[in-house]
């Protein structure tokens, strides 16, 4: 099979043998790949796999399977799919563990259906399970544009909590609100922890960015508000006013997705699947979210689709197609 290999940040598509289901999982002939930033880190170096994961790039993909190991039950060769990967998109077939898979939503493409995985997974486990929020709460998303933001406001406005998000352009924040934000604040003129303020503070928030909007963070929640840092753009040091943290009563927590085991536990990526396609799904299939497409790039062109996404010009997501 073509797959998109590293060679000193270089990438170039060559032929590498074909994948084979192992105990528990399928393989998936790939339609299309989420291109994430991740991605951009690994490919510089600073984001290797987890130990036994592929090399290859790509945490997620849609496609149809091709092959059912032993023990799989519940899917069959034929099926569309979406799956969660701990690596291994950027090619023609992947193996993929049976629990990471997910079925396509009715009313979404199966190219589009590439955008899904990690963003539904990352926002359903970081805004939901771990941070609590609730209806009628006020939700910060850092990079409001982006594919997590664009999904994190349509889910968030759903389930009837307020969103405020933060984008570097007037463009950008019209974007974000057709989505359901509802406070707008451009990065590059608004200090975005006075704004906070000036509405109650945010119950939850978001954050992308890491060190250098730590502080700021802090002073932009509200009373017994949670900060989840899913990202170090940032940065990965700062000092933390512990006294403004306590005064709040609020917490910082920090996660990541793709180490996570692919099975045994609430924090497994198996129950990270679950709980997504539960909380998520129905609002996709009934209209009320869908997946927000940048641009689409064909797996040979991986140097632009890379570019497009480290030019900060995206919104939504992009994504590479295949075969």
């Amino acid at each position: 099979m073509k797959a998109i290999v590293v060679e000193a940040e270089n990438l170039s598509l060559q032929d590498v043998p074909d994948p084979s289901p192992a105990v528990g999982e399928v393989v998936i002939d790939v339609v299309a790949a989420g291109v994430n930033r991740s991605d951009l880190l690994q490919r510089a170096g600073n984001y290797p796999p987890p130990p036994g994961a592929s090399e290859i790039m790509g945490l997620e993909v849609s496609g149809r399977i091709s092959a059912v190991g032993e023990g799989v039950s519940g899917w069959q060769v034929g099926d569309e799919v979406c799956a969660l990967l701990a690596g291994g998109g950027y090619a023609e077939k992947v193996a993929v563990p049976a629990e990471q898979m997910m079925q396509v939503p009715r009313g979404v493409d199966l190219v589009s259906a590439a955008a899904l995985p990690e963003v539904a997974c990352t926002v359903s486990s970081n805004v939901f399970d771990t941070a609590g929020l609730s209806t009628g709460e006020l939700l910060l998303i850092h990079g409001g544009s982006s594919g997590i933001g664009t999904h994190a406001t349509q889910v968030a406005h759903a389930m009837g909590a307020r969103v405020a998000v933060t984008a570097r352009n007037r463009e950008k924040l019209e974007r974000c609100q057709e989505f359901g934000a509802e406070i707008l604040i451009d990065y590059t003129s608004e200090d975005f922890a006075a704004v906070m303020k000036e509405h109650g503070g945010a119950d939850v928030i978001l954050d992308i960015i890491g060190a250098r909007y730590l502080a700021s963070n802090i002073k932009a929640l509200a009373t017994n508000g949670r900060l989840v840092i899913i990202g170090m753009q940032g940065g990965a040091k700062a000092e933390l006013n512990i006294g403004q943290l306590m005064a709040k009563r609020a917490s910082v927590s920090g996660t990541t997705l793709r180490p996570r085991p692919a099975s045994g536990g609430p924090d497994s990526k198996a129950a990270v699947v679950t709980e997504t396609v539960a909380r998520t799904w129905p609002l996709i299939e009934s209209g009320d979210i869908r997946p927000v497409i940048d641009s689409t790039f064909p797996l040979a062109e991986v140097d632009a689709a890379h570019a497009r996404l480290e030019s900060g010009d995206a919104v939504g997501k992009v994504l590479l197609t295949i075969g």
